[in-house]
C-alpha cells in the first residue's frame, strides 16, 4: 500500500489573501514504512514573506526568489504523489494551498477524499488531549530536537513515524513479517502409523459379559449385534 506524507510552508494563512507555497516536503510509504524516496521543493513565491511566517520556518524571500516558481516544478511534484492518498497533519490548511496554486495553473484539484487527516485521527484516538505535531511527537517518544523551526521535509519525516504510530506502531508490519517467516518453513512431513491389532484375554471378555448382564437393554450389546450384522453382510 502506498501512501505520501505531505506537508507544506506558506507566506500565510489564506490563499485567498494572495498567500503562496513557499515549501513542499514528501515522502514516500509502503506499508505504513518510508522507503527513502522523497519530494522537496522551495518554491519562488514572488512576493515578500511576512515577518510572521518567517518567523514559523525561517524561509525569507531572499532566499526564495532564487528558487523554482511553482508552475515550474508542480509536474514533478504530481507524478511523485500519483494517485495515492495522501497523509496531511491539519489536511485543510495544505490542501486548499496546493489547489490554489494548482488552479491558477488551470490544473485540476486534488480531491480532499485523498487526504488522510492525522490531525483528526489524533483527536478521535485522544478526544481532549493536545493533537499538534510537538504534542504528538512527545506522547509517543519521537526525537524532535531538531525542529527549532517549521520545515516541510523534517515536519513530514516526524509525520511518517507519528502516523505509523497512529495505525498502531510496528504492529501494521508484523503480519508481513510473519507471513514471510512462515512461506519460508518447510513443511513438516508426518509419518503414517498402521493401527496394531491386539487380543483381548479371555478372562476381560468373560468380566465384562458378566458386567453387561447386570444392565437393563445395555448399548453395547445392540452396537455388537449391528457390527455382526455389517461383518455378515461384508460391509465396513
Amino acid at each position: 500500500m502506498r501512501e505520501i506524507v505531505l506537508d507544506t510552508e506558506t507566506t500565510g494563512f489564506e490563499p485567498a489573501d494572495g498567500h503562496k507555497l513557499v515549501e513542499i516536503g514528501c515522502i514516500e510509504l509502503i506499508n505504513f514504512v518510508p522507503t527513502g524516496a522523497v519530494f522537496h521543493k522551495y518554491i519562488n513565491p514572488e512576493r515578500e514573506v511576512p515577518q510572521e511566517a518567517f518567523n514559523v520556518h525561517g524561509l525569507s524571500y531572499e532566499f526564495l526568489k532564487d528558487h523554482p516558481r511553482f508552475e515550474e516544478i508542480h509536474l514533478q511534484f504530481l507524478d511523485f504523489i500519483g494517485d495515492s492518498p495522501l497523509v496531511i497533519h491539519n489536511a485543510r490548511f495544505d490542501m486548499k494551498f496546493l489547489n490554489a496554486e494548482l488552479g491558477r495553473l488551470n490544473q485540476q484539484s486534488l480531491p480532499f477524499e485523498r487526504a488522510i487527516d492525522t490531525l483528526a485521527l489524533a483527536k478521535s484516538l485522544f478526544p481532549g488531549s493536545p493533537a499538534s505535531l510537538d504534542a504528538l511527537c512527545k506522547r509517543f517518544g519521537i526525537d524532535n530536537s531538531n525542529r527549532i523551526k517549521h520545515g516541510a521535509l523534517l515536519d513530514a519525516e516526524l509525520l511518517a513515524e507519528v502516523y505509523l504510530e497512529l495505525k498502531g506502531g510496528r504492529q501494521p508490519t508484523l503480519n508481513l513479517a510473519t507471513k514471510s517467516i512462515n512461506s519460508s518453513l518447510t513443511p513438516i512431513e508426518k509419518k503414517f502409523y498402521p493401527a496394531r491389532p491386539f487380543k483381548i484375554p479371555e478372562d476381560d471378555l468373560k468380566h465384562h459379559e458378566a458386567f453387561l448382564d447386570k444392565l437393563k437393554n445395555p448399548a453395547w450389546r445392540s452396537l455388537e449385534s449391528h457390527i455382526g450384522s455389517d461383518k455378515a453382510q461384508g460391509n465396513r
